[in-house]
């Protein structure tokens, strides 16, 4: 397990939970974080992005945990069977989340800022009403590159026992700001978008 910076951040107060636990459909069916991509897996590629940002790290996965556990800290596995989304992994990680943020980034995202975890803070904290900021590109919203307020999970399980499953819906019932990262869009390329690339 590697080790995480230790120097003092603004935003030190802030977990990150790299989002790992998918079933991988529209890869038929692979563990999209152990994917090689320029030379690395992508779970690699996220954690070396993000844990400068973050006073601590974890992975949320299903599969393969011992290759995730040698990396981070694991979260629990979810709660619910067959694979229900993103929420599903962090109503699974609540129980473990010790500080007053969670800063949510998904495993397949290798060219996050190097700044998000400090712009989305900037925004979040200063504005009381809001428990999530959530970055978005100009042209979409990236709802799983996010901080929220730990503190706003206790409505998640009520929200995915109704059977909602979309982030989008919950961040609009919790209360939700964007910030703009409009001139970092390929930043928050995914797996998805670039896998025709040279691996």
């Amino acid at each position: 397990m590697r080790d995480l910076p230790t120097q003092h951040h603004p935003a030190s107060n802030i977990s990150a939970l790299i989002l790992a636990g998918g079933a991988g459909r529209r890869m038929g069916g692979e563990d999209k974080g152990l994917l090689l991509w320029q030379g690395k897996r992508l779970i690699d590629h996220v954690i070396d992005r993000i844990a400068p940002q973050v006073c601590d790290l974890m992975i949320s996965c299903n599969r393969n945990r011992q290759i995730y556990r040698a990396l981070a800290p694991l979260t629990p596995a979810d709660l619910r069977p067959g694979f229900q989304g993103p929420l599903a992994g962090l109503e699974a990680a609540r129980t473990v989340l010790s500080g007053k943020y969670v800063l949510l980034v998904p495993c397949d995202t290798p060219q996050l800022p190097t700044d998000l975890a400090v712009r989305l803070h900037s925004i979040l904290h200063t504005n009381l009403h809001a428990q999530v900021s959530y970055a978005h590109t100009g042209n979409a919203g990236q709802y799983l590159c996010a901080l929220l307020r730990v503190s706003a999970l206790h409505s998640l399980s009520p929200f995915l026992d109704s059977g909602e499953r979309a982030v989008r819906k919950w961040y609009g019932q919790i209360g939700a700001i964007e910030v703009d990262f409009a001139a970092d869009q390929a930043a928050f390329l995914n797996l998805n978008e670039i896998s025709a690339l040279t691996t």
